[in-house]
């Protein structure tokens, strides 16, 4: 076993639309910024993984174009996951493990704005029974939200309480897209409002990872991998209890977050009543930090926002504002996928 770790993060400024740049346009900054932290040039990178869905650019092998930003000749060792950058994270971090790169760059990003994201999203769902009724990504998470209602497990004021509290998180944040008093709106599906919803807007992040005394060289304080894991739940919705979120926990115990508090939590919820059903399964009190960026519902690059997750944990490690963190990253409905890393600092591993 490699001790890995993540040794620099960057993401860009997230807007409501970047009609002006391509995806090479917005991703060329945040490459730049994050090899400039560790000093590594492009041919120094043992490996490459992105994470992008050609879905949102509406044409195949879009993520090809975007290696304009990285510079693929000469050629590089190169990879694609059709998921959130979490995922291509994972596959650059198994990489790492097997010994076949010392050092890998991890880039996602996302451009939600030239079309309807919440018509995009049905084609997540099952192709047979679910998607030709067309239910679109906020109507789901709104049969959530009233399952946790029914529940007891929440009410209308409490997910209000929960926009309210990330989004004043990310008023320090300079990248957050919406912060400070949004208001609640009025019902976009019951019952959720406006509020409890994430905005749309395009958005990159990276991240670059190092091995052992590597990951010392060229960070002052490495955001160690002490455990990863990703699970699934059913695809089909009608056989899964949407209050719970098995697959959640079972991830953070192969990850060993139960081993140890954390002191940090950046969960991937891009509804309230996600973080609702994350904080329950994760076991986070009111002595952990929760989405101290604000998290999704103040900014939510599709594609990326599991990695800003990650990417954010792990910033807070490198700054000493955490020890022990935890990151998490969702993709398809009501908490579909997950997957769960934690995060320790060089004093936690001493």
């Amino acid at each position: 076993m490699r001790d890995v770790a993540i040794v620099a993060f960057a993401q860009s400024a997230h807007r409501r639309r970047t009609d002006e740049l391509s995806e090479v346009d917005l991703l060329m900054p945040v490459l730049h910024e994050v090899l400039g932290a560790t000093d590594l040039k492009a041919n120094e990178i043992g490996f490459t993984c992105s994470g992008s869905a050609d879905y949102l650019a509406g044409r195949a092998f879009s993520f090809t174009m975007a290696l304009d930003g990285v510079g693929a000749h000469p050629p590089i060792s190169e990879s694609h996951v059709e998921m959130d950058g979490a995922w291509a994270l994972y596959e650059a971090w198994v990489k790492i493990m097997t010994g076949e790169a010392d050092t890998a760059l991890v880039y996602a990003y996302g451009k939600s704005s030239p079309g309807q994201v919440r018509d995009v999203l049905t084609r997540q769902l099952d192709p047979y029974y679910v998607a030709p009724l067309w239910p679109d990504s906020v109507a789901l998470a709104a049969l959530q939200a009233q399952a946790l209602i029914d529940a007891g497990a929440t009410d209308e004021p409490a997910l209000a309480e929960v926009a309210a509290r990330n989004r004043s998180a990310a008023a320090d944040n300079p990248y957050a897209q919406l912060t400070g008093d949004v208001p609640a709106g009025g019902h976009l599906v019951r019952p959720l409002r406006t509020g409890d919803c994430p905005p749309i807007g395009d958005g990159a992040a990276a991240v670059i990872l190092a091995a052992g005394d590597t990951a010392r060289a060229l960070c002052e304080r490495p955001a160690w991998i002490r455990g990863i894991d990703h699970r699934i739940e059913a695809h089909g919705l009608g056989v899964r209890d949407l209050t719970d979120s098995p697959s959640t926990r079972l991830a953070a115990q192969h990850a060993g977050a139960f081993e140890r508090p954390v002191d940090t939590a950046e969960v991937h919820a891009p509804f309230t009543s996600q973080e609702v059903v994350l904080r329950g399964v994760l076991g986070l009190g009111d002595d952990v930090a929760v989405n101290p960026s604000g998290g999704a519902l103040a900014a939510n690059p599709i594609m990326a926002a599991g990695l800003i997750r990650l990417g954010e944990a792990a910033a807070r490690i490198h700054r000493g504002q955490s020890d022990r963190a935890l990151a998490h990253a969702t993709s398809g409905p009501c908490l579909q996928q997950n997957l769960v890393a934690v995060l320790e600092g060089e004093s936690a591993h001493a």
